[in-house]
This record gives structure tokens, C-alpha cells and sequence, in this order.
């Protein structure tokens, strides 16, 4: 069966179903479309299925707008909510998100939902791939439930985890050149999907000897970079206490030519994998009876670090009988990007808000009608403040700090003019990006820096 599924898909004749149409489903939908698959767009959320529809692509969405447009021109991608059934041979890729377990909902919930969707309409021969982030043993977990359909994984259905890589605005790495790793049930199913990302990435697919070896490696990924994330951001604080220049020592640092990867502070990480997916690793060690103390502590800091910037402001304000009214800019996890997901920007403003502080949010991707659901991507059950929408001199001169959290490039021009026009009574930089002026009247104080 998987043989006939082998030799259509190096026809272009089998059927993609892309489960998730988000970051990471859209962008990998719309390559394998452009590469002559014909492919289906599954997305449960319907106001994006709508959106898409009408080919409205969002911020960062625009860079493969032409691409979009084109494989919708010529019909090899359609949007549907729901698996198809089909003649031809199917294989599901599913990029759905995977939330943080809690005492309500497992983190692969909306990978189960979305295996079985597909499942619904398969036959023998088809083929799932995860992309979703996913915790040790789930792969083992998603095969117990199709083996329930009446499948053979490895015999008469492929089954993959290959690891969504994305890193959304990286100019240099995305998702035509950066290499992937990839668990398959079988040889034949690995060169399915060898044919299967030849337009995606050129098939530069490392492959795993087992699933949860692939499902450890995502997971080590992310935690490299939560604890370097930590580490830096806990060595600002020791700079600020030793009156020197974080951003100096690490420059300093980087001189090396081995051993050594910079990593600069700001206000935490965010975003969906970076903050979650150690966590997995936590729960494996824990199922195991054993502890992962660096991650926990990893975690720890990096919920610390809004804190400590809180603290900082209120600190200089009172020290400056500044007004205590703060306007926090970039309330998305990361430059340029519009995701708010588990952001350090919304960390402040709520920790500013119960610290008593007149709060105002902005961010040009902020949008105002999507208020609750960033709440809940924040964990927050309320938060008031003002939202800004442009940084003009009159919405600004109703406060008396602001707090630099994300410097988006649009935006650059305009904190710039701010501070060097002294358009506020101070300035709080989280990433280090404003240069002292000495004709500024601007309070300018950098996180890291004394």
C-alpha cells in the first residue's frame, strides 16, 4: 500500500491535507502547492478560513502573498474546515497548536483531534507527518490511536514526526534552507516524505531512529535557548549591580572563536515554543522520577525578568518624582511579528497595572478586536489599559515613561525622534537599542546597564 502511496506522490498525484493554517501550516501549505502538489488548507478557526478566502493576508503573512495568490489562481490549494475523502492517496501534515497541559486540556489534544479528522476520511496507504511541537511519547501515543483504526503503522500506513523549524522575520534561515530532522515508521515512508519536502526544503531531512528521539531533540532545541536566554538576562541584572555594560561584556565575549554563542538581554521570552516546549522535558524527567533543575530554574528566571523591569521603573520614577504613568511599546513576543503568545510586553503592563501604574499598550500589530483571545494567550483573566494605536505627540504626552519591550522596525524611526526630541520624561529600554544623546532632556535607562 505505502509503495502505491510512493509512486503517486512522485507523480504529484497524492493529496496533501495540511491540518493548521498559522505560522507554520500557511507557509508550508503554500510550498508544497507551488511545488505541483494539490493541496487542502484545513483550519478550524473560521474567521481565518474567511480571511484567507478573501485573500487578506495578515503583517507576516505578506512575504508569500504572491505565492499565496498564485497557488490559489491555479487551484492547488483550497481551504476546507474539514478531511476529504479521496481517491487518491492522502497524506496529512498536521501543524496544529499545542498548548501547555493543564488540569482541562493535554498539550496534544488538537494533534489528536486533528488525526483523528483525518483518519475519518483515510484508507490504507496514507500517510500522517507531525510538524506540531509535541512532549516524549506522543508519536507512540498518536500510533496506538491509528493502529485502532484498523491500521499497521509501517506496513499499510506511514506515520512521521518531523518538527516544525521556523523563526519567524529571520531573514537568513527559514523555510527554504533551514535542515529538518524527521522520525519515520519505515523506509518507505521516509522517501515519501523525501519527495514530500523537495519544494519545502530541498529535502535536507535528517532522519531520527526513533520517535522519541526526535521528540527529545525539539524539546533541547528550545530549552538551549530559554536557559542562554535566562543566563543573559541574569547577568544584566548582575551588570546593573556592578554599574557596568552587559551589552559590553558580551561583545567582549564573542571576540572568542569557539565555545561561545551570544545571547542578549531583554525583557523575557516568549512566544509559543520557546517558554512551553522545555516543559516537556520537564514532565519526561518527572514521569522518571528524576529533576531538571536547570530548566526549572531557566523557567523561573525568565518569569523574573518582567518583575525586575517593573521594579526598575517604579525605582527611577519615584527617584525622579516622575509620574507614574507607563506606556509599554511592543506587546507581540519578538521584532516584527504580530504573535502575542505568552508575551513579556503584557507581563509588564499587567505587573505595572497592579503595581498601580496608569498603563497603555502599543504595537502596530496589535489588534484591539482580539483582546480576549491574547488574554488567554497570557494567562491573564483581566488587564485594563489604554491601547495606543499610533505613537503620535498627542498620545504620547499623556505619559510620562515609556517602556521599550519589542523595537519593531517600523518603529524605529519614531522611538528614535521621541527620545532625541525629548518627547517624554524617560525611557526604559529592554533591548538596548536607543544610544545616549547628550542633547536628549530624556531620562534613558537600559536594562543591563547601570
Amino acid at each position: 500500500m505505502l509503495r502505491e502511496t510512493l509512486e503517486s506522490i512522485n507523480t504529484n498525484s497524492c493529496l496533501i491535507e495540511v491540518f493548521g493554517l498559522g505560522y507554520v501550516g500557511l507557509p508550508l501549505a503554500v510550498k508544497l502547492a507551488n511545488g505541483g502538489f494539490n493541496v487542502i488548507g484545513i483550519e478550524v478557526n473560521q474567521n481565518r478560513i474567511k480571511r484567507l478566502e478573501n485573500n487578506e493576508l495578515n503583517e507576516t503573512e505578506l512575504n508569500i502573498k504572491k505565492e499565496y495568490l498564485d497557488v490559489r489562481k491555479n487551484d492547488l490549494l483550497t481551504l476546507s474546515c474539514l478531511s476529504k475523502k479521496s481517491e487518491n492517496n492522502k497524506i496529512g501534515i498536521i501543524c496544529v497548536h499545542t498548548p501547555i497541559s493543564t488540569k482541562s486540556i493535554e498539550s496534544d489534544l488538537y494533534v489528536k483531534n486533528a488525526i483523528e479528522e483525518f483518519l475519518a476520511t483515510s484508507k490504507k496507504g496514507d500517510v500522517i507527518v507531525i510538524e506540531s511541537s509535541i512532549g516524549g511519547g506522543t508519536t507512540e501515543k498518536m500510533e496506538k490511536i491509528i493502529n485502532e483504526y484498523g491500521y499497521k503503522i509501517g506496513e499499510d500506513f506511514g506515520l512521521c514526526f518531523c518538527p516544525e523549524r521556523i523563526d519567524p522575520q529571520n531573514k537568513k534561515w527559514n523555510l527554504d534552507n533551514i535542515p529538518r530532522i524527521i522520525y519515520c515508521s519505515d523506509d518507505i515512508t521516509f522517501k515519501i516524505t523525501q519527495k514530500l519536502y523537495n519544494p519545502v526544503n530541498h529535502s535536507n531531512l535528517h532522519r531520527m531512529s526513533s520517535a522519541k528521539i526526535a521528540e527529545v531533540v525539539k524539546s533541547y532545541e528550545n530549552a538551549f535557548r530559554l536557559v542562554n536566554i535566562s543566563l543573559v538576562n541574569e547577568l544584566g541584572i548582575l551588570c546593573e549591580k556592578l554599574k557596568i555594560d552587559v551589552n559590553e561584556v558580551i561583545n567582549a565575549a564573542k571576540t572568542k572563536p569557539f565555545g561561545f554563542m551570544p545571547f542578549y538581554p531583554g525583557a523575557g521570552a516568549g512566544g509559543h515554543c520557546i517558554p512551553k516546549d522545555p516543559r516537556f522535558l520537564l514532565q519526561a524527567a518527572d514521569k522518571n522520577n528524576l529533576k531538571f533543575s536547570t530548566i526549572e530554574n531557566a523557567l523561573r528566571v525568565n518569569l523574573h525578568i518582567p518583575k525586575h523591569i517593573c521594579q526598575n521603573i517604579e525605582e527611577y520614577l519615584e527617584n525622579y518624582s516622575i509620574e507614574k504613568s507607563v506606556l509599554v511599546c511592543g506587546l507581540s513576543y519578538k521584532p516584527d511579528v504580530g504573535d502575542m503568545r505568552d508575551s513579556p510586553g503584557f507581563k509588564i503592563l499587567n505587573d505595572l497595572a497592579i503595581r498601580g501604574f496608569k498603563v497603555g499598550g502599543y504595537d502596530p500589530y496589535f489588534n484591539p478586536q482580539l483582546i480576549e483571545k491574547y488574554l488567554i494567550e497570557n494567562f491573564l483573566d483581566d488587564l485594563e489599559f489604554k491601547n495606543i494605536k499610533k505613537l503620535t505627540d498627542e498620545n504620547i504626552s499623556k505619559y510620562s515613561c515609556i517602556c521599550l519591550v519589542q523595537n519593531h522596525s517600523i518603529d524605529n524611526f519614531v522611538i528614535n525622534d521621541i527620545y532625541e526630541k525629548s518627547k517624554v520624561k524617560m525611557i526604559y529600554d529592554c533591548v538596548g537599542k536607543i544610544k545616549f544623546k547628550n542633547n536628549s532632556t530624556t531620562v534613558l535607562k537600559t536594562f543591563g546597564k547601570n
